[in-house]
Parts: C-alpha cells; structure tokens; sequence
C-alpha cells in the first residue's frame, strides 16, 4: 500500500502505471466479497476498541482488506498520537 501511494505521488510514475495500480486495487476490492458497509463498521468498531487504550489520529487512519490467491489480509494503517495511561 505505501509503495502505491509513494508511486502515485512520484512525478516519475506515468498516467498507465497510475491507472494500473487504480485498476489492481478496484479489483481486489471486487474480488474480495466484503461490502463497503461491512468494511466502514469494521473500521468504526476498531476505532471503538483502539480508542480504548490509545489516543488515535482518526482522520488519518486507513483500513483496506487484500486478498492474495486464498487468503485475505486486514491491513490497518493507525496513526498512534499517545498511549493512555489507564484504562
């Protein structure tokens, strides 16, 4: 996922790697089974939970699903400002 975002910005990456890399992604998600639905409660009940025991940047904060052959991996990026101290 980094090496998307660093490629999307690169000013060497031209408009069909760009389009490539968009296309790729789409697909995943497609193949993946998950609704956009299930993927923004999942993403709101691990906010719930994380925000528990951490103080998060909410805004920034990215959860993408990615499917390789037979298997799917959570990927969350979260942005950690500080820990709390007590629960």
């Amino acid at each position: 996922m980094i090496d998307f975002i660093s490629r999307l910005f690169n000013k060497d990456t031209s408009s069909k790697d760009v389009a490539r890399e968009r296309l790729r992604l789409v697909l995943i998600h497609d193949r993946s089974t998950v609704s956009p639905e299930l993927i923004g409660a999942l993403k709101a009940d691990l906010i719930e939970v994380i925000q528990q025991y951490m103080d998060i940047d909410v805004e920034s904060l990215i959860v993408n699903l990615e499917n390789d052959d037979d298997t799917m991996a959570l990927i969350a990026n979260i942005p950690v400002r500080s820990l709390k101290r007590a629960i």
